[in-house]
């Protein structure tokens, strides 16, 4: 991998290509990014830049940060995030990262926190069959079973109700459709997770097409 920006989730929208064929796409504000930090394999053992996203108020930002970015000779930054990359030397601190890093044919990887959605029964979260509905069943949407007689327990990896959401999540192969340097902007095609004004890493797929 050789490039990677952060980016802020916009929203969803549609756009048409040559032949007047509709391509639902995610626009996402790719940087302005800075990098804060090179490491390479000599002093570090891996060769990575940490990049960061968003300015920050500096009462917003504890001493030890404060002392990076005074190092790094840059204004305190909201998000910072490494990525490994093969070769650093078309990297230096300070160096800016807008979205014309790709172009319109390249795939990405792109990851996310996705939308947390609360508590959630076995049926919403894991698509449980319902219990019946009539003839006094009194068991609609319960997990069911849970364990045998003996050991007296619950055994893992049983599949419950519970936090449903907030996992990050990986989308891979996504063509980028349009990279506005002017705008910061990027347009993927497909669905990118998260909701919308959320942090999203964007890198350069380890898959191609």
């Amino acid at each position: 991998m050789t490039k990677a920006i952060l980016a802020k989730k916009i929203g969803m929208t549609q756009v048409y290509d040559e032949q007047g064929r509709v391509i639902p796409v995610t626009v996402l504000e790719a940087g302005p990014c800075r990098v804060v930090q090179v490491k390479n394999d000599q002093i570090d053992g891996y060769s990575s830049i940490q990049i960061g996203f968003i300015k920050n108020k500096e009462q917003r930002v504890n001493r030890p940060l404060k002392g990076h970015f005074q190092k790094a000779g840059l204004k305190p930054l909201r998000y910072l995030r490494e990525f490994k990359v093969n070769d650093t030397a078309g990297y230096k601190v300070g160096q800016e990262i807008k979205a014309d890093c790709f172009t319109a044919g390249d795939y990405v990887d792109v990851s996310a926190i996705a939308r947390g959605k609360g508590f959630a029964g076995s049926v919403k979260k894991m698509g449980f069959s319902r219990g019946p509905k009539t003839h006094g069943s009194h068991y609609h949407r319960g997990p069911g079973s849970l364990g045998a007689v003996a050991p007296a327990r619950v055994f893992k990896g049983r599949r419950l109700p519970g936090r449903m959401g907030g996992w990050r999540r990986t989308v891979q192969s996504l063509r980028v459709v349009e990279a506005d340097a002017a705008k910061n902007l990027l347009l993927v095609r497909g669905s990118v997770p998260g909701p919308r004004g959320g942090l999203v890493e964007i890198k350069e797929s380890v898959k191609g097409r």
